[in-house]
C-alpha cells in the first residue's frame, strides 16, 4: 500500500486535507477464467491513478450476485476510499452485480447512479448501483472499457468531496 497517494490534479497536498484511497473489481467469468482480458479494470486503475488517486487494490470475481457480496464485503471492510466495480450491470443472466452491491450497501446513492448512467448511450442500459458500505463509497460501472471510464469520469470529481463528508472531514467543495 503506497503511503502517500499522488495530489489530486490541480490540488496540492496542503489543500487536500485528507488520502484519496480507491479499489477497483472486475466481475467477469472470462476475467476470473483467465479467458478474457481485463482491460476495464485496467483503465479504471489506470486512470483513478492519473487523477490522483491511489489505488491500493485491483481484483477480479465471477458473475454472481453471491460472488460479487463477498467481494465487496472484504474490500469495503475498514477502507475509506472509492471502490469501483467494472462489469456484470447489464440484463444478460449472470449479471448480477447490482444485486450483490445491494445487498451490502448501507445507503444507496440515486443520483451518482443517474450521472453515470447519462454519460454514455448505452450506459441507459445500465443497472448499475452507487452507495455506502461504511466509510467506502461503491460504485457500478459498465463492463465495456470505454463506457466503465467515461461513467467513472462523470462522478469523479464529487467523489473526494463525498469521502471527506463520510469520514467527517470538512473538504473544499468541487468546482
Amino acid at each position: 500500500m503506497p503511503t502517500q497517494p499522488p495530489s489530486l490534479a490541480g490540488m496540492s497536498d496542503d489543500e487536500r486535507p485528507f488520502e484519496v484511497w480507491a479499489k477497483v473489481l472486475t466481475v467477469s467469468d472470462g476475467v476470473h477464467a483467465g479467458t478474457r482480458d481485463d482491460t476495464s479494470g485496467r483503465a479504471l486503475v489506470e486512470r483513478l491513478a492519473a487523477e490522483g488517486f491511489g489505488v491500493v487494490e485491483h481484483r477480479v470475481c465471477e458473475d454472481g450476485a453471491e460472488q460479487v457480496a463477498n467481494a465487496l464485503s472484504f474490500m469495503a471492510y475498514a477502507f475509506n476510499g472509492v471502490i469501483v466495480t467494472t462489469g456484470g450491470t447489464g440484463f444478460g443472466p449472470r449479471d448480477k452485480t447490482p444485486e450483490g452491491t445491494s445487498r451490502i450497501l448501507d445507503r444507496r446513492a440515486p443520483g451518482l447512479a443517474e450521472a453515470m448512467r447519462a454519460v454514455n448511450p448505452l450506459g441507459r442500459l445500465s443497472r448499475g448501483m452507487a452507495g455506502t458500505r461504511g466509510a467506502a463509497l461503491i460504485l457500478n460501472v459498465v463492463g465495456s472499457t470505454k463506457g466503465a471510464v467515461e461513467m467513472m469520469e462523470a462522478v469523479i470529481d464529487v467523489v473526494p468531496h463525498a469521502l471527506s463528508l463520510m469520514s467527517g472531514v470538512d473538504a473544499p467543495h468541487p468546482s
